[in-house]
């Protein structure tokens, strides 16, 4: 069983209220934008943020060179599969669509663990899990028949989710010798690089002077996704066990649906509210504190 401090509960809160409203975002700057261009550029404009950050939480940024290796294996399960395929998927899914994909993730995490790592999960941990998957089934209910044209946006985003979900198995039991911040750092940095070689090659004739609207997103991305979400997230995945990490965050790809609704003009389901119930109850079985047992006092004579 998981029991929060304060300033993890506090960075799960805006970690999923940034992250949330982040889908629509993200989906009309690459309706317009190319879109690994625009992640490029938002990485590039984050990674100053970040190590900003470092400089004033006096974080080192230094990794021990035997551990690169390592370092550039984190680099590629947490976020350069995942960034690289959620660009080549979005523009092919709608916002809300690709949010409860890419959240499947929980899901998967738990399916490593057991296969890779032999974890099992307590009744509570599978029934958080059971919810959660049960949850994005419905928020899927209505989608099915609209990915017959995007079949292959589907499964990328899906595959990608498959490699981030096993990046957070590998990242929580590293035992790599450095801040998490600083491997946020350098994981984001590996995964700059990557990106923008890929924008390079494959998007180049396209290039232009981003939109005022394209700048909004392109900046919301740089300062509270790479400069604060995904440092959130790495201090999460590494300090919470897979399972309650992955649960945590269900409730984003149901804020991703609400806000892709409110500004994109997605519609909604009934199926939608009872998967909210759902990912409510995941996430509550599996971070609800314990139960704290006080042993009775012996009567004195």
């Amino acid at each position: 069983m998981v029991r929060l401090t304060r300033n993890q509960a506090f960075a799960l809160v805006l970690l999923t209220l940034f992250w949330g409203l982040n889908w629509p975002v993200m989906k009309a700057a690459v309706t317009t934008y190319p879109p690994m261009s625009f992640r490029a550029l938002s990485m590039l404009l984050g990674l100053p943020c970040l190590a900003l950050g470092l400089r004033l939480l006096q974080v080192p940024f230094a990794v021990p060179r035997r551990h690169w290796g390592e370092l550039a294996l984190l680099a590629v399960t947490n976020m350069v599969v995942w960034h690289v395929g959620l660009m080549l998927a979005l523009p092919h899914l709608s916002s809300g669509r690709a949010a409860i994909l890419g959240y499947t993730m929980p899901v998967f995490s738990a399916l490593w663990g057991m296969a890779l790592w032999r974890q099992r999960l307590g009744a509570r941990q599978a029934l958080g899990v059971a919810a959660a998957g049960a949850g994005v089934l419905l928020l899927l209910w209505h989608e099915v028949a609209r990915l017959s044209g995007a079949v292959g946006a589907a499964a990328t985003l899906l595959a990608s989710t498959a490699v981030w979900a096993l990046g957070t198995q590998q990242l929580r039991r590293s035992r790599l010798p450095a801040p998490t911040l600083a491997i946020a750092f350098w994981m984001t940095t590996l995964t700059t690089l990557v990106v923008c070689v890929i924008a390079a090659l494959t998007e180049a004739p396209r290039w232009r002077v981003p939109l005022a609207l394209e700048w909004w997103a392109i900046i919301y991305n740089a300062v509270l996704i790479f400069g604060f979400c995904h440092a959130a997230w790495f201090q999460l995945a590494r300090a919470l066990p897979p399972t309650a990490s992955s649960v945590s965050i269900c409730m984003i790809p149901v804020l991703g649906l609400l806000s892709g609704a409110g500004l994109l003009g997605e519609r909604l389901h009934w199926q939608d509210g009872v998967a909210v119930g759902l990912i409510v109850l995941a996430i509550g079985t599996v971070l609800w504190p314990p139960r704290v047992h006080v042993a009775a006092k012996p009567c004195e004579a």
